[in-house]
């Protein structure tokens, strides 16, 4: 018996697909399975790719707008004396200037830059909203990609020291654009000798951008750092140090060497620690779906089997006639493994050309959705992108073809053995 494919074998098998009129049945069962391997293919890839650019969006927007890791120093319990009262003072970083060197020096850290951070009340044409203000320096701002993109934003961040830069959607809930002035109100502000009172200041709006993320571009203020220190009473200190490094992904394994550069009591805050569980979530949700859509390219391989069993039984008369011809039970397996595989073949590839078209174009269909539905398809306040884009990924498409061809293959078996074990006596008799 041959090991191979020989010629014959894949003209007979060829043959046997394109079912005469009287064996529509077969033909039609042949599509059916065709049709439904391609269908779950295209199914698999888009939601991969779909998958895929979601988060690679979701992780952009971040690291876009936000530094890899933070480093900042632990609260401090001071006990007074007389009462036995015990405070908690927040954490300041009074030569952040030294730190951020030393922490620039670490290998593999691309730059630093100190923040001031607080939350304060905008408001402007009797419109208000909570925000959160982070004081830096023009040329640390400047570095941020999706901060400074010239698509997304307006204003000239030349002049963010004379003002301030805010979110795009800030800027719509307040009603206000590049030039407008808004109110901060900051609940702990000018310190009187009756105490602390909110700090009332006005600032105009030098620069307004948008970051990607529907959370930030609705809560975030930036001013400059100096002008964050005296708003916030932070006076010669900073509340954090923002760490950018050469590969985000792969952020935990700077924390050792951050906390030695920065000495005792600093503590580490990555991107990771803030949006870990949801990226977890989602490679989980990654796995369920491609098994979830795995269980739809078997039901339609399975088709296969039932299309290869009427022809088995069809063709039970051609199959004694090859027998006696000296045809081997092998070839026989061969010939209707081939049947099966074909099938399995055509239907992969048009599955993996109509989910990569889709993929390619899932953005427009979603934005079509979105104007059909007025905006019910895709909600930027519940996603938290404006967008949904699609990252094809080699892998993710072998993953895909290499699984809709085992299936097609392994679903094959059972037709072909039957058929060559078919007795061609049996197979005769009443012919």
């Amino acid at each position: 018996m041959t090991l191979g494919f020989s010629r014959f074998e894949f003209l007979i098998a060829w043959r046997y697909l394109r079912a005469r009129r009287a064996e529509g049945g077969v033909s039609v069962m042949t599509w059916i399975s065709l049709i439904g391997i391609a269908l779950g293919v295209m199914a698999l890839i888009a939601t991969l790719a779909v998958r895929a650019g979601f988060r690679a969006e979701f992780v952009d927007t971040i690291l876009g707008a936000n530094a890899h890791t933070t480093v900042y120093v632990s609260p401090q319990r001071i006990t007074n004396e007389f009462t036995d009262d015990v405070y908690v003072v927040p954490g300041r970083i009074a030569d952040y200037d030294a730190m951020a060197t030393r922490l620039a020096e670490v290998p593999g850290v691309t730059r630093t830059a100190a923040i001031v951070k607080g939350q304060v009340m905008a408001s402007a044409n009797d419109r208000s909203n909570v925000a959160e203000v982070f004081g830096v320096a023009r040329g640390d701002l400047e570095a941020m990609p999706r901060i400074v993109d010239p698509a997304t934003s307006e204003g000239d961040l030349e002049r963010f020291d004379e003002g301030i830069a805010i979110g795009s959607g800030i800027a719509r809930e307040l009603g206000v654009g590049v030039g407008d002035r808004i109110r901060l109100i900051a609940p702990e502000g000018a310190r009187t000798a009756f105490g602390t009172t909110p700090r009332v200041s006005a600032y105009e709006v030098t620069y307004v951008f948008s970051a990607g993320r529907y959370d930030i571009d609705r809560t975030r203020i930036y001013m400059p750092l100096a002008e964050a220190q005296s708003y916030f009473n932070r006076e010669g200190v900073a509340d954090e140090i923002e760490v950018f490094v050469d590969d985000p992904e792969r952020v935990g394994e700077w924390t050792l060497a951050l906390m030695q550069a920065a000495g005792e009591g600093a503590q580490t805050w990555s991107w990771r620690d803030s949006s870990g569980s949801f990226l977890s979530a989602l490679d989980m949700e990654d796995d369920v779906m491609f098994v979830i859509l795995s269980v739809l390219v078997l039901i339609a391989s399975m088709n296969i089997t039932s299309g290869l069993i009427m022809l088995v039984k069809n063709k039970g008369r051609d199959i004694g006639i090859l027998r006696t011809m000296g045809l081997t039970e092998g070839s026989v397996l061969r010939v209707f493994f081939l049947c099966g595989a074909f099938t399995g073949i055509l239907g992969t590839l048009a599955g993996v050309v109509l989910g990569v078209l889709l993929a390619l174009n899932v953005d427009t269909i979603m934005a079509g959705l979105n104007a059909l539905t007025g905006g019910g398809a895709w909600q930027p306040e519940v996603r938290g992108i404006y967008r949904l884009p699609a990252e094809l990924r080699a892998w993710d498409i072998f993953r895909a073809v290499g699984l809709s061809l085992v299936l097609s293959f392994v679903v094959t078996i059972f037709p072909a053995r039957r058929a060559a074990r078919m007795n061609p006596v049996e197979a005769l008799r009443y012919e």
